[in-house]
């Protein structure tokens, strides 16, 4: 269920399922850039066709119809059993402007797309999901749009190829700028061609990049896991990915070499209160020292530094072990959204497994800064509805060698998921177990959560996999997007029934544990076309405008009052169900499937509604997931000899946990990192500022 919040399109991009991150599949559900008001539109080209590729894998497409000055596209991909399906038709004014423009259809999960925009006579009008706008264009302007195709590049691209330093307002805000990146050729059926390769950026966190021929015609859009393609050069995919990868590793490894400071001599963080585990309480104005990627040692508030050292003033403020997103699918851009929110350490759910390696390969090396990750080994089975990551199989002898292909990699744990056979599960499992590596994951699609608890599943992932078994019916397909849609029957659910009762016995007596990503479920359930998510509420301000905008999209299609008040008495019951199985000793595991950073912050904030006090939480998310890694020794809590992760809020959690979301400093191995350097980089607004640091060089 994984859904993509810190990429850095324009418009909302949903990544279709809990294995899929901008390192592996990038997957826009709208167009990264679309709608110039001013557009050098050729309608002498013909139509087009192009190919939607996930990780190399075929999924869908995008076809483009002419007829005289109107346009017709086309766009549809499935994976694992969701995606967008939209039509879009744009007509053309005199030199080249949209007059009209219409995005119809279905959205990745469901939400309805039913945009128009306008144009004339100097004023724009648009409806989308959030509502309707207008505004007075006095000048080139390029609006950008909440859903449609990658194709909508090749639009803006051709109009801010014209504009004065390849610059451009847009609408409803920001601007727009075209870079070019590199030159070169690619070979299909359709003979050689010579491409140029862009980035666009300026209204959302991170560029995107694209390609058009020498022709400026549109060939492909591009992320290290997705492609949209020019028909017949499919071939070309793994190669344009890999520059995706590239452009994206160039840009944070430049920020990397701005923002990072390893200072040349021991860190006195001093005037600071640290929070310790094992009280669940802060202690006592200390300073601490941190010698390379270690901390050397507690010292007194008021301890006399050693010459040469730098010191960096706490003002009175709460050291933070670092966090876990315990629910990760890792790439690049979130990699340092992830450090500069405090979250440290993430469990990778599952990926593209060379992406994966490569990312930890740049980390491990000092050319990118991103969390510690811990992999799990993913093992989907190959059907119509599959997930494209990590390795497919199509057999129970296939699907034990890929857990030795992954015990031989040193992954920490096996991942199951949809479209893997249930009956395979107890050998799997059995081979994961003999091999020293717990599974988790997902229901087999036609069986329930009590098989894969007998299976001897360690840890089950996302609760609504659990809750389904208890309402669908014989025969029904979890694949597709009734593993969402199913869940609005919840609500007539009786959790005092034996079925309930027997599935968290089950996990009492076996000691499984549950990783329920209620911030997803939060945003899925109650989130509303045109109002604030309640998730981004405390950072949404400081978002650019177009994160911002996006903000206020639902997820699933809610079309009716009685649809509204199913999904949620929905989340209601899930949070009834935590709240049971946290009394019952089920241990709670805190991951977002959501990119983790701000994210993971709300993940733990809803820890709360189950009973969990702010100091029980701030243990869970630090020292806990630690000590359920096996990592306790080095992480999970600031003592001395432990790897000097951590992070420096102005207040104090453990009086109110929402502290957690105003860093001003965070350690990661002993290389410290200030977000109000940070944040600028993605057109945020700093929360707060960086702490005074003295003797630094």
């Amino acid at each position: 269920m994984k859904l993509k919040l810190f990429t850095g399109a324009f418009a909302l991009l949903l990544i279709t399922a809990c294995a899929q991150e901008d390192a592996s599949n990038q997957e826009p559900s709208a167009p990264p850039y679309a709608g110039a008001v001013i557009a050098d539109y050729d309608d002498a080209l013909g139509d087009e066709n192009f190919s939607i590729l996930i990780g190399g894998t075929p999924v869908g497409h995008v076809k483009i119809d002419r007829s005289g000055e109107d346009v017709a596209i086309d766009y549809d991909f499935k994976n694992n059993g969701r995606g967008p399906t939209l039509t879009e038709n744009i007509s053309f004014g005199e030199g080249g402007i949209p007059v009209d423009w219409t995005v119809k259809g279905s959205t990745t999960f469901g939400n309805e797309a039913d945009e128009v925009f306008t144009f004339r006579n100097g004023k724009a009008a648009w409806t989308d999901a959030t509502g309707s706008s207008e505004a007075d264009v006095t000048g080139p302007a390029l609006y950008i749009n909440q859903f449609g195709s990658p194709y909508g590049v090749f639009i803006v691209a051709r109009a801010l190829l014209d504009a004065p330093d390849m610059t451009m307002p847009a609408l409803p805000a920001g601007a727009l700028k075209i870079t070019e990146m590199e030159r070169l050729s690619a070979t299909g059926d359709g003979g050689d061609v010579d491409l140029i390769t862009y980035a666009i950026s300026g209204a959302g966190l991170n560029p995107n990049y694209f390609i058009l021929d020498d022709q400026n015609n549109f060939f492909a859009f591009v992320t290290p896991g997705f492609s949209t393609i020019r028909e017949g050069y499919e071939g070309e995919d793994e190669r344009m990915r890999g520059l995706a990868a590239k452009y994206g590793a160039e840009r944070y490894a430049g920020i990397q070499a701005k923002v990072a400071h390893n200072y040349d001599a021991p860190v006195r963080i001093r005037n600071v209160r640290l929070f310790d585990p094992a009280t669940e309480a802060m202690t006592d104005p200390v300073s601490v020292v941190v010698s390379g990627d270690r901390i050397a040692s507690i010292d007194a508030a008021d301890a006399e530094g050693a010459a040469g050292e730098v010191e960096i003033d706490g003002n009175g403020g709460s050291l933070i072990p670092g966090l876990y997103d315990m629910h990760g699918h890792m790439g690049e851009n979130s990699a340092l959204l992830n450090v500069t929110a405090g979250v440290t350490s993430v469990r990778d759910m599952g990926n593209n497994n060379d992406v994966l390696d490569a990312l930890i390969e740049k980390i491990d090396g000092g050319q990118l800064v991103g969390p510690r990750i811990t992999r799990s080994g993913f093992i989907e089975g190959k059907s119509p509805f599959s997930s494209n990551n990590g390795i497919l199989v199509e057999s129970e002898e296939e699907g034990l060698a890929a857990v030795r292909e992954y015990a031989d990699k040193g992954f920490y744990q096996i991942k199951l998921y949809n479209s893997m056979n249930g009956d395979w599960a107890p050998a799997l499992v059995a081979e994961a177990h003999r091999l020293g590596m717990p599974v988790a994951g997902h229901v087999p699609a036609f069986s329930n959560a009590n098989a894969m608890i007998r299976a001897g599943f360690d840890e089950m992932t996302h609760i609504n996999q659990i809750m389904l078994g208890w309402v669908l019916e014989e025969g029904e397909d979890t694949r597709s997007l009734l593993r969402l849609t199913a869940l609005k029957r919840l609500p007539d659910l009786d959790l005092s029934s034996a079925p309930v009762q027997e599935t968290l016995d089950l996990m009492v007596e076996n000691g499984v544990a549950m990783d329920p990503t209620m911030a997803i479920h939060e945003y899925l359930l109650l989130g509303r076309n045109g109002v604030m998510r309640a998730g981004a509420v405390d950072y949404i301000d400081h978002m650019p405008a177009e994160v911002q905008r996006n903000s206020k999209v639902a997820l699933a299609a809610i079309e009716t009052p009685e649809e509204d008040a199913a999904y949620r008495g929905a989340y209601d019951k899930i949070m009834e169900t935590m709240r049971m199985m946290k009394d019952r000793g089920i241990f709670i595991v805190a991951g977002t499937d959501l990119g983790g950073a701000f994210e993971l912050h709300r993940e733990v904030e809803i820890y709360q509604d189950m009973g969990f006090t702010a100091p029980e939480l701030l243990k869970r998310a630090t020292y806990d997931m630690a000590e359920y890694l096996g990592q306790s020794d080095d992480l999970g809590s600031i003592e001395a000899g432990k790897y000097a992760d951590f992070f420096l809020v102005p207040g104090n959690p453990t009086a109110d946990l929402k502290a957690i979301k105003t860093i001003s400093m965070v350690s990661r191995g002993g290389t410290f990192y200030y977000p109000s350097e940070i944040y600028p980089e993605f057109g945020i607004e700093p929360f707060v500022d960086a702490p005074n640091v003295t003797g630094a060089e």
